[in-house]
């Protein structure tokens, strides 16, 4: 079989172009992590998550994944919009709130919040990287790459930090076009300016503060490392001078990632990744995320209010990953029924493999064509859209076949479903966290299918009272009916939210 092309939008050309490899079949890929200062929302999760369906389809395509994955504990300051960030760290700025009072000091809030973040991580079902630096561990390193950027004249030090001299980089602002020039026509009047730097947009690579929580001793005195050398030197120790693929949010395009090139390539005069992915904004009820308008979201809120982790994870992964995606209940709606629909072609698959029926495979060739339909639309630039709708659609024909299915169709069921929930992570929990698991329902699945491709006929024949009839049949049943832009599903009235 020949071997496939991994297509990829690339932010830094602006163009759809194939991922390629330093290393043949090796993906070294760096994707920016959270700032533990709170639980994670759901606008950060749809960015971990475009970065989790990268490394699963390069894995189905037989590529070796190292994936690294950073914890910023440090050095993240709360006016982060420009280069140069001005304000608190944000860790000690968690310490003195509301919810900073249940801990005794910033490295307990740090502790916390990462354990958090990662148990959210499981409960969407998403791969672990290989490797999850902490920017307080790296201190050092960071040290020695200011040092080294100070040495070739790209850093200059000031009485209250070292900064990185962005005149010294002809090529800054190429990822986000906010160049030099545009720069300074943009410097607002809000924005504090330090004397001594030589040009305002020049950004710290360390903070002079021996007041700070989190200080470490260094050549410039007490102080602590700027947010953006963090990742530079975590993603260069663990995946060398130039990767292959650095992905994170549409926020960090600008100021983050442009000032990690910059760092990056003066350190080593090398391009810093050959591709650059980053996600787009996500909305709520097609407002952005507010806790003063209500709609901002945790992962853990969500749970808390009786929704599905893998319908919390399909609907953020619903829309491509270059456009907004608006989060409503009826999209998570959706979501569990669709979940709920792979969730019972699993258990038919279950049953029948229990039962050891004999009879003729009558799914592998239908299933087979389906499954390598999906891996063809992931490799064609995340495309989840259809690669969701195959999945869909294999379910489908599982559930219609359950009863009386034969060992040799169970098996090549399992195989789809195992090969779908490896490239997409839909049909079951690789923790086992049981708020994942859902029980056989109670009724016969072949009759409510059978029942809900009854009330479709009556539909496109115009009897209208008769499709009415049949859902109200189906409601007495204690099923629920959702039309969805896939087809109609339905969940038990018990389940979702």
């Amino acid at each position: 079989m020949p071997a496939k092309t991994f297509r990829l939008t690339d932010t830094l050309s602006g163009q759809v172009k194939p991922l390629a490899t330093l290393e043949p079949d090796h993906l070294r890929f760096y994707s920016c992590g959270p700032t533990v200062y709170s639980y994670a929302h759901i606008g950060n999760f749809r960015s971990f998550l475009t970065a989790d369906l990268v490394v699963r389809t390069a894995r189905a395509i037989g590529w070796r994944v190292t994936w690294v994955s950073n914890i910023t504990d440090v050095g993240h300051l709360t006016d982060d919009d420009v280069a140069d960030a001005q304000g608190e760290d944000k860790m000690e700025r968690a310490l003195r709130s509301k919810e900073g009072e249940q801990f005794h000091n910033v490295w307990e809030l740090s502790e916390y919040y990462t354990e958090a973040y990662r148990e959210d991580w499981r409960n969407l079902n998403m791969v672990e990287p290989e490797i999850r630096p902490k920017a307080t561990q790296h201190v050092r390193e960071q040290i020695v790459a200011v040092e080294e950027l100070i040495k070739n004249g790209h850093a200059y030090e000031t009485p209250t930090g070292v900064y990185f001299s962005i005149e010294s980089f002809p090529d800054y602002g190429k990822l986000s076009g906010n160049t030099r020039d545009n720069l300074r026509k943009a410097v607002r009047e809000a924005v504090v300016v330090d004397e001594n730097k030589r040009e305002s947009s020049d950004f710290a690579l360390w903070k002079k503060d021996d007041k700070h929580l989190m200080q470490w001793f260094s050549p410039y005195g007490w102080g602590f490392p700027g947010w953006h050398i963090e990742c530079t030197v975590m993603a260069m120790k663990y995946l060398g001078e130039t990767l292959d693929l650095h992905s994170g949010g549409e926020d960090n395009r600008f100021p983050h990632h442009e000032c990690e090139i910059a760092q990056s390539e003066s350190l080593t005069g090398k391009p810093f990744s050959n591709h650059w992915l980053h996600t787009r904004f996500l909305l709520v009820d097609g407002e952005k995320m507010s806790k003063s308008k209500g709609n901002f979201y945790t992962v853990r809120d969500l749970l808390a209010k009786g929704a599905d982790p893998l319908a919390v994870r399909l609907a953020l992964m619903s829309t491509h990953f270059t456009k907004e995606l608006n989060f409503t209940e009826q999209g998570l709606n959706d979501a569990t029924g669709n979940v709920e629909r792979l969730r019972r072609a699993d258990h038919a698959v279950a049953a029948a493999l229990e039962a050891k029926r004999d009879g003729e495979d009558v799914l592998g060739t239908l299933l087979e064509d389906l499954g390598d339909q999906a891996l063809d639309a992931m490799c064609n630039d995340l495309n989840t859209s259809v690669a969701l709708a195959k999945a869909l659609e294999g379910a489908r024909a599982i559930t219609r076949e359950a009863e009386g299915m034969s060992m040799a169709t169970a098996e090549s069921s399992l195989r789809f479903l195992d090969r779908i929930n490896d490239l997409l992570g839909i049909v079951r929990s690789q923790y086992g966290d049981a708020k994942a698991e859902c029980a056989p329902p109670a009724v016969d699945a072949s009759v409510i299918e059978a029942k809900i491709a009854e009330r479709a006929e009556a539909k496109r024949a115009k009897e209208f009272a008769r499709a009415d009839a049949i859902r109200q049949e189906l409601d007495s049943m204690g099923i629920e009916l959702r039309d969805t832009p896939q087809g109609t599903v339905w969940v038990a009235k018990s389940a979702g939210l």
